[in-house]
């Protein structure tokens, strides 16, 4: 992972912690994407710069935001960081407003990216992808060896995604564990306090590195375990064999809860994903009664709020829930 992204010019050395990845769903309201700007634009005003997957709707809102405060204050040189995978980019191209661009090898080497170079993470709403993602950064802070590094994260967006969030956090509590609550922060409706908490935490991490004679540009005390960077391949097996139960530890469970998303998105939008569908079916997952109940009450929020269409499309899912 450091050798990609140093030889893809990535790593900075001499800037102190600064980068905030943004992550959030392509297909967001109007309200959210403008919610999404003001959080980019008080950001910007505290000398915060921008890492997105590169995309539309809450990848573009942030760097937007951003890219205007950054120019109010005369700073030239800010960063608009665009990270994707060969799957996702072939489906929607980078936004103009990125001034870097890495394209790594797999969806595992892209979420370990955003978690090595991020000084802080801020979740607007969003849909299975975004879901992925916040179960892949858990999965991963939930490991015993990083209970003591610091990593500000905070789910936010408009007032009324405050039922979005509840439902995440819900699923989250009980899948994971009563304790996961200690590990982020959820504000709606805010965010110039989104953006005054982001900078405190992004503070504490520049001060904890510096205690540990830590390099600014990337994280290396974070344990990421092996089943977070293997490559996941969603086939109709892959997805059907995947454990889904509490009976292990909350980190594998996040692991592999986040290939079961990481597969419907497949589903959605790869090209592999959705030839396979076409040819074999939905995806066929399998859970512990009450653990599949909730998995199916969070997805079918996701298509009701309209999270889940493609193309302007009513959603057909991808997957059957057994």
């Amino acid at each position: 992972m450091f050798h990609i992204l140093r030889k893809a010019g990535t790593l900075q050395p001499g800037r102190d912690p600064s980068l905030v990845v943004c992550w959030g769903g392509h297909s967001i309201s109007r309200e959210e994407y403008e919610y999404t700007k003001d959080v980019g634009y008080h950001l910007g005003l505290r000398d915060l710069d921008i890492c997105t997957g590169c995309g539309p709707g809450a990848m573009k809102g942030p760097m937007k935001g951003a890219n205007v405060a950054h120019a109010k204050q005369r700073r030239h040189n800010g960063r608009y960081l665009g990270i994707s995978e060969p799957g996702i980019i072939a489906a929607e191209a980078p936004n103009p407003i990125v001034n870097e661009l890495v394209v790594m090898p797999d969806i595992e080497k892209r979420l370990e990216a955003f978690v090595r170079l991020g000084h802080g993470i801020i979740v607007f709403p969003g849909g299975v992808g975004t879901a992925e993602e916040i179960l892949y950064l858990l999965g991963i802070l939930l490991h015993p060896d990083n209970c003591e590094t610091p990593f500000p994260l905070i789910f936010t967006g408009p007032a009324d995604s405050a039922e979005y969030f509840a439902r995440i956090d819900e699923f989250l509590v009980y899948t994971l564990g009563e304790d996961v609550r200690r590990y982020y922060s959820i504000i709606t409706g805010d965010p110039v306090e989104v953006a005054r908490k982001m900078r405190h935490g992004v503070d504490e991490v520049a001060e904890f590195r510096r205690h540990h004679q830590d390099a600014f540009y990337y994280n290396w005390r974070l344990t990421i375990a092996r089943n977070f960077q293997e490559t996941f391949e969603p086939s109709h097996a892959a997805m059907q064999a995947l454990r889904l139960d509490r009976d292990q530890p909350t980190h594998e469970l996040a692991a592999n809860l986040r290939r079961a998303f990481s597969g419907i998105v497949a589903g959605n939008v790869k090209e592999k994903g959705i030839r396979a569908i076409e040819k074999h079916g939905p995806f066929r997952l399998q859970a512990e009664p009450e653990l599949m109940r909730r998995l199916d009450a969070l997805l079918t929020s996701f298509v009701a709020q309209g999270r889940m269409k493609l193309d302007g499309q009513d959603y057909i899912p991808c997957y059957v829930l057994s």
